[in-house]
């Protein structure tokens, strides 16, 4: 499902993190501008897909044969979806390209945290995804797919993926501390920490949930793990960064 080979700068090395000086939008448009080459291969391979479906019958059939697993499975899969995409894929890769091949206790640390996390997300975005198909229709037409992609990015994001992304890998970071969290219920939080992450965000998520919503429905949770994957290790670069 996964099909990444996307590569970002390793923790530490440069930090896309907002200083106090510096305006959100700058601090994100960083983060976008440092993960453009791995951004456009992510985007380039859904283009390739979504081509595929529509007009090379071999890859049509694969991908159908796909969906009537996502519809046997329902909720189900997409749990799974998630944990690999999100949890299991990333960590290998963190432990292959960024670790040189050493596995570390943290990686299991990181699995703990991130396994559920997905498992769950997974779930939300599919049942997100069955509300725009119910409110704005499964046809893709141009239209409804301009609708989902503006519902998707700038309320669901905006409102909820964006700040509850960034307040559960903030508050594993911290060590699952409780003092001090209240903060992350602030202007101030919300404009340092989730405003970089979303101008980061738009820049690999507009285009891609695009083509995400000119596939049928049952393909939508399948193939957003193929970008999930690049999101979660741009992200979990972008947090690790705030850790002091």
């Amino acid at each position: 499902m996964v099909t990444s080979s996307a590569v970002v700068p390793l923790p530490n090395e440069s930090s896309p993190v907002l200083s106090r000086r510096e305006a959100p939008w700058t601090a994100g448009l960083r983060a976008a501008k440092a993960n453009v080459v791995p951004g456009l291969i992510v985007q380039g391979l859904m283009l390739a897909v979504l081509l595929g479906y529509y007009f090379y019958s071999p890859m049509q059939g694969w991908l159908n044969g796909l969906a009537e697993v996502k519809a046997r499975w329902g909720y189900g899969y997409s749990a799974l979806n998630g944990a690999l995409a999100g949890a299991v894929v990333p960590e290998v890769l963190r432990v292959l390209v960024f670790q040189k091949g050493r596995v570390r206790r943290e990686n299991f640390a990181n699995l703990l945290f991130s396994i559920p996390f997905w498992c769950t997300m997974g779930v939300v975005v599919d049942f997100f995804y069955r509300c725009q198909a119910g409110w704005f229709g499964a046809e893709a037409t141009f239209a409804v797919v301009v609708k989902k992609v503006l519902v998707d990015q700038f309320l669901y994001n905006s409102l909820y993926a964006a700040p509850v992304t960034a307040w559960l890998y903030d508050w594993k970071n911290r060590g699952y501390r409780t003092e001090g969290i209240g903060e992350f219920f602030t202007v101030g939080y919300y404009r340092a920490v989730v405003v970089p992450t979303l101008f980061a965000t738009w820049g690999v998520w507009i285009p891609v949930v695009a083509i995400l919503y000119s596939l049928p429905t049952l393909l939508q949770i399948p193939l957003f793990g193929l970008a999930l994957s690049l999101w979660v290790i741009i992200y979990t670069w972008m947090s690790e960064q705030r850790v002091e």
